[in-house]
């Protein structure tokens, strides 16, 4: 999600949440939400994160589009015992025709279980009409629940004060906002209740954008929410935790599997994550912080010991959960595993693109910001390279009709968040 510094001054007893006595389970746990920087596999801040919410796509300036991340993401979740959402971007600019064919689009696409959460991103993209915004909003939240899942609201105050009519939204859906505000860009492990956005009906409070080091979303569950969706968990002896879900998804069923395999089991082209506890490599060297956490392609098996792609180190399989046993994620063809010491550029070269398409294809907020191990989507890099200089007269709609596209692709593929924005010299990949 795009990020909103929210400073608050001073601490005071009546701007923390209210618990309500009908406790859950789920209250006071912490977790995360994902888009496409955090992989395939996603990456969680800490091992007793508890749940995430993955975007499935939604709709912006370029129409509607996918997010390749969500399925994976989801399965990934469901692996590791833990609780996985859903949330939608969801630009409607207060149009119901939007609204409408969002939900059309993306209720059918859903993996997460019924009951779980389906939030509605609405921190951009509003009209100056607040009742038309607020109408969007509401429509889309009874859609959700029709569907067979819990409508929650996301955004942060000062946007949703000016924007929208929150308490209509409170009204039919009590306790359905998930509100974010930060004290700072400090890396923040726990909430900071001084700067709580403070307004009633808040269920999730998404506290910071710097969970952990290299930046991640960090959000606390306040009233048993994130069950929804959830019958529970149970651990074995060794301390696994396998969540059980209302129903059943594809990626649900992959999650599952990949729990259930056992660590002797694990073969090459499994991916698995280095646990927050894992200390040592095989070899006896102290592992580094910034592995851990991560997921990895396992390309060797020796044993108990198997070799991590990407960083190329032996680990013991105790030290390892394994994220996924089927092929989830895009082709591995058109992935590209980032090895120690590469660069966007470099890696772009390989593959006859720059890395600014790189970066786009993959939603890198910052091209200089890759790890060891990363999975980048390469697919259709190869004709990157093909572009179209604009010239002075030209608009989106007319280059698209030259090239035999649509603006909203060229939009998606050369990341204009407003189409209209072009000028005479750029260059567009097509």
């Amino acid at each position: 999600m795009k990020k909103k510094l929210i400073v608050g001054a001073v601490a005071a007893l009546f701007l923390l949440p209210f618990f309500p006595s009908n406790v859950q389970a789920a209250k006071g746990d912490q977790g995360v939400d994902w888009a496409v920087y955090q992989g395939a596999q996603g990456k969680f801040g800490y091992g007793s994160d508890k749940f995430s919410i993955s975007q499935i796509g939604g709709y912006n300036a370029g129409g509607l589009y996918n997010q390749w991340t969500y399925s994976s993401q989801v399965a990934s979740t469901i692996a590791q015992g833990k609780r996985a959402h859903t949330y939608i971007w969801y630009d409607t600019w207060g149009s119901m025709s939007i609204a409408k064919t969002t939900m059309d689009y993306f209720l059918p696409k859903i993996q997460t279980p019924k009951g779980s959460i389906v939030a509605l991103d609405f921190e951009h993209g509003a009209s100056s009409n607040k009742q038309a915004n607020t109408d969007t909003i509401l429509y889309g939240m009874r859609r959700i629940k029709q569907a067979g899942y819990t409508p929650m609201y996301y955004s942060y105050k000062p946007f949703t004060l000016q924007h929208v009519y929150y308490q209509q939204i409170l009204a039919e859906f009590p306790n359905s906002l998930w509100m974010a505000a930060y004290p700072n860009y400090n890396i923040t492990p726990k909430p900071v209740w001084s700067v709580f956005p403070s307004m009633e009906g808040v269920a999730i409070y998404q506290f910071t954008s710097t969970y952990a080091a290299g930046g991640l979303d960090g959000n606390i569950d306040l009233t048993g929410i994130t069950d929804n969706g959830y019958n529970g968990a149970i651990k074995d002896d060794d301390g696994k935790v396998t969540v059980k879900p209302d129903t059943e998804t594809p990626a649900i069923d992959q999650g599952q599997q990949a729990n259930e395999t056992p660590k002797n089991d694990i073969k090459a082209g499994f991916k698995v994550k280095v646990n927050f506890s894992a200390s040592t490599w095989a070899t006896g060297q102290a592992i580094p912080a910034f592995i851990k956490g991560n997921s990895y392609t396992v390309q060797e098996v020796s044993g108990s010991k198997v070799l991590l792609g990407g960083v190329m180190s032996w680990i013991n399989n105790k030290d390892v959960e394994i994220v996924q046993t089927t092929s989830t994620a895009p082709s591995t063809a058109n992935i590209h595993v980032v090895q120690s010491g590469e660069t966007l550029s470099g890696i772009a070269s390989k593959y006859g693109t720059t890395y600014q398409s790189l970066a786009s294809l993959n939603g890198l907020g910052n091209p200089n910001y890759i790890y060891a191990g990363q999975q980048l989507k390469v697919n259709g890099t190869a004709s990157a390279t093909r572009s179209y200089t604009v010239r002075s007269g030209d608009n989106l709609s007319s280059i698209a009709s030259k090239l035999g596209t649509t603006y909203q692709a060229l939009a998606q593929k050369n990341g204009l968040s407003n189409p209209n924005l072009i000028y005479p010299g750029q260059n567009l990949a097509y």
